[in-house]
């Protein structure tokens, strides 16, 4: 078993390196599991290894603002417990990519053609069908989302939706003020969703986090009680499924979900059938409490 590293007192210093180490391990350990999937970064051309999900149980709806949203913030769970996956992604159009890439995808069509091609990867070890609404994503200065913007991914989402009563639905809680996630949020809300995962910004400083989530407390209420679940079975492969989103996790960046989710786990409650508390988890929230 692959010891996990993590960002404490002490491994808060050498976290990222750590983080690559035990990743490069679990890749070779998976060597001699029989039902892998090898997957390639579409961005580097790596080849990664993941053990293949076999997905059971009533069928999950993910509404995500962009391709690489759904992963981010909520891979771990559904990696531990697959279910029929479809994914609907609002803002399939873009020109967002690191900053390093910027001068070799420039345009909107080759960086929305990268971006596809990252969540189609990402994806396959969980057997998710995706749909795409062609929206395109906001560019800096950020503003509050239009009315009439929210009014159309609504009838786009609702078509999607037809004939999926049986499906559950999830989105982002626009934990994030990202006028896409504010947007598909409103729109989610409206079609009856009442799941949704947190959708942290990953600043890479805790401070600017805190703002967005003081602000995400102002408008959530008491409406959203969050819901805490474990991932640290799967963190590994978690990290896997970054690296596909290479445009926008570079390896600068890749640790920093990881640490979340680390700081998320402190406030997992104590299982009296676990031997080990938990040291990786996943926050979600419940539109009027658990069901």
């Amino acid at each position: 078993m692959t010891r996990l590293p993590l960002p404490d007192a002490d491994g808060i210093y050498t976290f990222p390196t750590d983080l690559i180490a035990a990743h490069r391990e679990w890749m070779d350990s998976l060597s001699e599991v029989k039902e892998i999937k090898t997957l390639t970064a579409p961005l580097t051309l790596s080849p990664y290894r993941v053990e293949q999900r076999k997905p059971s149980g009533r069928p999950v709806v993910v509404i995500e603002p962009h391709h690489d949203d759904f992963i981010l913030s909520a891979s771990g769970y559904f990696l531990a417990h697959p279910r029929p996956l479809t994914v609907v992604t609002a803002f399939t159009r873009s020109r967002s990519v690191h900053p390093s890439h910027e001068s070799t995808y420039s345009s909107v069509e080759a960086v929305s053609d990268l971006r596809d091609r990252e969540a189609a990867q990402s994806l396959l070890p969980l057997g998710a069908a995706r749909v795409g609404l062609g929206f395109k994503d906001a560019e800096k200065p950020y503003r509050s989302p239009r009315p009439t913007q929210v009014d159309q991914i609504t009838t786009k989402l609702a078509e999607v939706l037809d004939g999926m009563d049986e499906a559950e639905l999830i989105a982002p809680a626009a934990v994030t003020r990202h006028p896409d996630h504010l947007a598909v949020h409103e729109a989610a809300r409206r079609l009856g969703c009442r799941w949704f995962w947190e959708d942290v910004a990953f600043w890479s400083t805790y401070a600017l986090s805190g703002c967005d989530r003081q602000l995400f407390r102002e408008r959530a209420g008491d409406d959203l009680m969050p819901e805490v679940k474990d991932i640290t079975g799967t963190v590994l492969d978690k990290v896997t499924l970054l690296h596909m989103h290479g445009s926008q996790m570079h390896p600068a960046r890749m640790y920093r979900p990881i640490r979340h989710a680390h700081t998320v786990a402190a406030d997992m409650l104590p299982d009296a059938d676990s031997r080990t508390p938990s040291q990786y988890a996943e926050r979600f929230y419940r539109l009027g409490g658990t069901r």
